[in-house]
């Protein structure tokens, strides 16, 4: 067997590490005075950040970019339908937490966490095994496409029922992109894709809440102090950037005017206060992360690991690009956030524990 190679890919962490700071320093800038009104202290946000997300994360990354890859196909089916449990669990009362109508969160007490942001990386580990584990067979109807969709309805159906529909987008996306690259027909994934449509079509039309986001994308001046409000906010903010930004620190929009400026809309504080530029930036940043994770997946010395890669990679970079695109309203609101830029620990840990999968799996790429 070839020796395992000591470095993980420098580029890739690099870029995550630029990441990482970034949105400390945004979160720090963007949550002055949410943090002050709601907790008294103008860093608050930015505190719990780096002790909550950053630190704990970080840890993590870095146990994680050490371990041989082959772990995670050993845990990947037991992580799955633990994963599946905690899915489940957010529904009962006296563990699930509701937060806006919505049931996400699991409280436990001395610890609580979004069990979405868990599935989002224990189903790309669990599709890597039973992708490999399919062979050619991935490429036949009933014997691939038909179980892959049984996999990703099952996920799906305790998603929506939360509901959290925009992480069911972003699991989505990235269960397609494995399930491309490991060579099934474009005509099933034609079919996936259209179906997948339909599925849209209908979540948006029994739920009121999505027909008004989609109202609001497509008319702009629909409900402005209701739904269309962040939109509308969201639009000043970029607008009022330019392209060189009112300088780091100086944002107004983040005085209560822009609903979740250090969540999903901190990439238009950030438009704001660094301009085009700065917004640019970021975008280049993701782009960066991706083709670079994608070409270690080229590089992966088997089917698993390329799987992984490529579900983590898709993962992180649609999820960024989704977010960006809602703020610059080139697709409606879908409240996901920017993955290492914006507030959350939940997120943040299980997206650097999936940087630091990549980062294994690049140990042993030949790149």
């Amino acid at each position: 067997m070839e020796k395992e190679k000591q470095k993980t890919d420098q580029i890739f962490k690099g870029i995550v590490f630029l990441l990482l700071v970034f949105g400390l320093v945004m979160i720090a800038s963007a949550g002055v005075m949410l943090s002050k009104t709601k907790f008294g202290d103008e860093y608050y946000f930015f505190k719990h950040q780096l002790i909550n997300g950053v630190i704990p994360g970080l840890i993590a990354l870095s146990i994680v970019q050490r371990i041989n890859y082959n772990f995670w196909r050993k845990v990947a089916v037991p992580f799955f339908f633990v994963s599946l449990i905690f899915l489940g669990l957010v529904f009962i009362p006296s563990i699930g937490g509701r937060f806006q109508g919505a049931s996400r969160w699991i409280d436990l007490g001395f610890i609580s966490f979004q069990p979405s942001e868990m599935m989002k990386l224990a189903l790309i580990l669990y599709l890597a095994v039973w992708i490999e584990s399919r062979g050619k067979k991935i490429r036949d109807f009933f014997e691939g496409t038909i179980p892959f969709l049984a996999i990703l309805g099952l996920v799906g159906i305790l998603i929506i029922l939360q509901p959290d529909v925009g992480t069911l987008g972003v699991i989505a996306f990235s269960s397609l992109a494995m399930f491309f690259v490991s060579g099934v027909p474009l005509k099933y994934l034609g079919a996936i894709f259209l179906s997948g449509i339909l599925l849209v079509a209908i979540l948006v039309k029994v739920e009121p809440y999505r027909m008004n986001r989609l109202t609001t994308f497509l008319n702009p001046e629909h409900d402005p102090l209701g739904i269309g409000y962040q939109v509308k906010q969201a639009k000043i903010a970029v607008g009022s950037g330019g392209i060189f930004g009112l300088g780091l620190g100086k944002s107004r929009q983040k005085f209560n005017y822009l609903p979740e400026p250090v969540g999903d809309s901190i990439y238009a504080i950030t438009a704001e206060e660094l301009g085009m530029i700065g917004a640019t930036g970021v975008a280049l940043g993701f782009l960066l992360l991706a083709l670079r994770g994608f070409r270690i997946a080229s590089k992966a010395p088997d089917v698993f690991s390329q799987m992984v890669v490529v579900g983590i990679v898709s993962w992180i970079a649609f999820q960024a690009f989704v977010n960006m695109g809602a703020i610059i309203s080139l697709m409606p609101l879908t409240g996901i956030p920017m993955p290492f830029v914006s507030y959350g620990s939940t997120s943040l840990i299980f997206s650097l524990v999936g940087a630091g999968i990549v980062l294994s799996v690049s140990r042993q790429s030949k790149i």
